[in-house]
């Protein structure tokens, strides 16, 4: 047994590589910005649709202050207000949750409402849209609801040679968080079945994902293990552990926090997570490493994505401001603007006991 005065055991890494870009990510930073929003702005329980995004520490943290995540819209009681998640949600399940009653938030990322979007003006004018998305996955689920009768999904070379041979005209589309290799090879099985297929001018993959997917493999090749942060329901985090075995990493490990790494890591370490990891759970992944060299950060691209808090949360923050302004005795008119921007996500989960 071993003895709690005794000091550590020195470590046996010798250096942290550490991604950059990494953790979250613009769409999951407003949405757990615009969560933490409603649980200050009403009583609870505040109700939300899904998992607002895929990480069980974020999940965690809020149902300890009294959100009810529910996967059925039937499940909010009537007058509750209700968050819908940030992957997306079905038309018929927005519908429901503004006839129940409550204050409804949309935290849906702007990069998934782009791609609801292009299923709906594509399925309009009369195409077949084969779909790239992880099946059952939320995201997937929402956008094939906007139009079911027109969306194929695929998810595999062998799924698009089974398409059947469409006479209307065929659009690609995809769900934002694929790695770019999985999707290069449908893209090009998909070309070839359908060679005057209409895509996007610009990717549906997320940024964010193929930016974090840039910087594992700028340090991926360099590691004796990579260390990857995020819950395993995350399409994004999964993609990350994927991409660093393609990349040769001799040993790969993804973790929700650092109690669960392994004991016997040596030598060079890489350390990165997936958009909806928290910074505070990559701290103490490196703080338990505790690398002998240092920790070196590699860089590929500075992100500065902001997006704003949904529009009608952005009146409900303007007015819980001057309310909290006048009760306090300050003057209302003149008070600084509140600057959602300049607060990061990681540091607002901190702050919420």
């Amino acid at each position: 047994m071993t003895d709690p005065h005794e000091p550590p055991a020195p470590s046996a890494v010798d250096k942290v590589l550490l991604a950059a870009p990494r953790g979250f990510c613009a769409g999951v930073e407003m949405a757990i910005k615009a969560l933490a929003w409603m649980v200050r702005a009403f009583d609870p329980p505040v109700y939300c649709y899904h998992e607002i995004v895929h990480n069980q520490r974020v999940v965690q943290r809020f149902e300890d202050l009294g959100v009810v995540f529910v996967d059925d819209i039937s499940e909010v009681p009537p007058g509750r207000p209700v968050m819908l998640s940030a992957h997306g949600s079905a038309p018929e399940v927005v519908a429901a949750a503004q006839a129940n009653g409550g204050y409804v938030v949309d935290a849906v990322c702007p990069l998934v409402t782009k791609v609801h979007h292009e299923v709906k003006v594509r399925a309009g004018k009369g195409y077949r849209i084969v779909y790239v998305g992880h099946e059952g996955h939320e995201e997937a689920v929402g956008t094939m609801a906007v139009a079911p009768e027109a969306i194929h999904r695929v998810e595999s070379v062998a799924e698009v040679e089974a398409l059947p041979q469409f006479a209307e005209p065929v659009a690609l589309l995809a769900q934002t968080t694929l790695s770019h290799r999985d999707w290069a090879d449908v893209l090009d099985a998909t070309r070839a079945r359908f060679p005057g297929m209409w895509v996007p001018g610009r990717s549906d993959l997320c940024f964010a994902t193929t930016n974090r997917q840039s910087a594992l493999m700028e340090i991926a090749p360099r590691c004796d293990a990579m260390v990857v942060i995020g819950s395993a329901n995350s399409s994004n985090t999964r993609a990350l552990e994927s991409l660093a075995r393609q990349a040769g990493c001799p040993r790969v490990h993804r973790v929700n926090g650092a109690e669960e790494l392994p004991d016997d890591l040596a030598g060079t370490v890489g350390v990165t997570a997936g958009a909806s990891a928290a910074e505070e759970l990559v701290q103490g992944v490196i703080e338990r490493l505790a690398p002998r060299g240092g920790v070196e950060e590699v860089r590929v691209t500075d992100e500065d994505e902001y997006f704003p808090p949904p529009r009608n949360l952005r009146d409900l923050i303007t007015a819980v401001d001057a309310a909290a302004t006048f009760l306090l005795g300050g003057p209302v008119d003149a008070r600084p603007p509140a600057d959602d921007r300049a607060v990061h996500a990681s540091d607002v989960l901190a702050s919420l006991t």
